[in-house]
């Protein structure tokens, strides 16, 4: 494997802790008054159904769904089937979670040493807007962040990762794609980025299975971004 230039990195989930920090908020905004609600389960179909409603709304060009949007619908959906009655400003406030999520413990560090070297940025399917919010709360230095907003098109289509090595100014054998989801990584290989794949046991909480096995088809298989950046020798 050459070494790479720069390292594209997938945000929520990868980067950061979605499960740990929307839970915490949702008991936070719920104060008890749904003492049966498992909110652990909750957050977890919460973004399942976020993600069937990416893969379902459609992209042409010149429109554009945003993913704050996508979230607010699925939470009403979810909470109108639990029968949870919230009005709009904690229904908004809870969505707004997504924008306030909290690194893993070894990003920020990873982050720091993986960018001497190399250029760092994200490609996330979240808006800007949550990218910038979000990394601005958790200490999280990138060169630059691309999300599939500026592209008008959802991760794995090709176009979003393809645009995001033009505004580098790299070919995509010289760009590493670096996530804890297979889906997006195989993406990445098959447009002919080289691949880090990071496991993050976590992700869904520890009642929960996250798919963590390592894969020879990645160029990188990581513990976390320290085990990363040693293995890129940074």
């Amino acid at each position: 494997m050459s070494r790479p230039k720069a390292l594209l990195f997938d945000v929520q989930g990868t980067a950061t802790d979605f499960f740990t920090t929307v839970t915490s908020d949702a008991v936070r905004i719920d104060l008890g008054r749904n003492p049966g609600l498992n909110w652990d389960d909750f957050v977890n179909r919460w973004r399942v159904a976020y993600f069937a409603a990416v893969a379902a709304t459609p992209t042409p060009a010149g429109t554009w769904t945003s993913v704050h949007s996508i979230y607010r619908r699925t939470l009403d959906a979810l909470l109108d089937e639990a029968g949870v009655e919230y009005p709009d400003t904690d229904r908004e406030e809870l969505t707004l979670a997504w924008q306030r999520l909290i690194p893993w413990p070894d990003t920020v560090q990873g982050l720091r040493r993986l960018g001497v070297r190399y250029t760092l940025a994200t490609l996330s399917n979240a808006d800007v807007s949550a990218v910038v919010n979000l990394s601005k709360r958790g200490g999280l230095q990138w060169d630059a962040i691309f999300t599939a907003e500026m592209v008008g098109a959802f991760k794995p289509d090709p176009a979003t990762y393809s645009t995001a090595a033009r505004y580098l100014g790299l070919p995509h054998s010289e760009i590493m794609m670096v996530a804890s989801h297979k889906y997006d990584i195989r993406a990445a290989a098959a447009l002919g980025f080289q691949t880090a794949f990071v496991a993050r046991p976590l992700e869904f909480g520890p009642a929960a299975e996250a798919d963590t096995e390592y894969d020879d088809a990645f160029d990188l298989n990581a513990s976390d971004f320290l085990d990363l950046a040693d293995q890129l020798d940074a």
